[in-house]
């Protein structure tokens, strides 16, 4: 069997092209030759691309309320999507995994939920969408609310020295609600199917306009990437900067016999 695309493979790491280097000089230069390398040491993963192992205190900032956001708001459109049920839910996530949650729904509203607090708080998130929003927004304030600062000591600079973090109670909460998103619904063939047919699209049209830059990029794509000594990453920068219409639009001309017309202005 011929695999269309290695997806495994075909996983982005997350770092800087070495044309980027000197920024990142540029970046680093106020911290210390140890501090600068201690900074830049990934962690890695067998069989994966390593990761970094340090963040700037903004940056950690950012990822935790991505990680809000990411594991609330996602959950919140699985289930008004009717794409997880209440069944499915408990199953992954047991009232052990909720019970910083749940503890500060039985202080803070010792009236709203009776003796069985998990199975109200599940009822709640799965009855009429106002019920639905109210329950997501306490859950968005208690995550927010358990956010606090922890102090690497061993770096000098308060930019690496601090970070965004979250109690241990609510984040073991938080990263259940990620994971059971992350295999009930991103992992789940609805979705792969569609981000096997993006990544099927955006690799046609790369190996497209790479087997004849001049024939396919539009002319002042093709100009910066004539000025560039030919790099190929002009072309990738050039799809990525696509709208997903834009690219449904460019992958349709190319290879859709009944779409596409000379006077489309690309």
């Amino acid at each position: 069997m011929v695999r269309l695309i290695d997806r495994d493979q075909s996983k982005p790491p997350k770092c800087y092209l070495d044309t980027e280097q000197e920024v990142v000089d540029w970046i680093l230069a106020p911290l210390s030759a140890k501090e600068r390398k201690t900074f830049c040491t990934p962690s890695a993963k067998k069989g994966q691309h390593s990761r970094a192992r340090y963040k700037s205190f903004d940056c950690s900032i950012m990822d935790l309320a991505d990680d809000i956001s990411y594991g609330v708001h996602d959950f919140e459109d699985a289930i008004a999507l009717g794409l997880i049920d209440q069944e499915l839910f408990k199953r992954a996530v047991g009232d052990a995994a909720c019970g910083a949650f749940l503890d500060f729904l039985k202080e803070k509203y010792p009236d709203q939920y009776g003796n069985n607090i998990y199975d109200r708080f599940v009822e709640q998130l799965f009855a009429d969408g106002n019920t639905r929003k109210h329950t997501i927004s306490r859950m968005v304030g208690f995550f927010i609310n358990n956010a606090r600062i922890v102090e690497n000591k061993s770096m000098d600079e308060p930019l690496l020295r601090y970070q965004a973090s979250m109690h241990d109670g609510p984040a073991r909460f938080l990263k259940a609600l990620k994971d059971f998103i992350f295999t009930s619904v991103i992992k789940s063939p609805n979705v792969q199917h569609l981000e096997f047919k993006g990544q099927t699209m955006v690799v046609a049209v790369f190996e497209t306009f790479a087997s004849e830059p001049k024939a396919f990029l539009p002319r002042d794509a093709y100009t910066v990437f004539e000025r560039s000594g030919k790099d190929v990453r002009i072309i990738c920068d050039h799809i990525a900067g696509m709208t997903d219409a834009f690219l449904m639009k460019t992958y349709d001309r190319l290879f859709s016999p009944r779409m596409g017309s000379v006077f489309d202005r690309l």
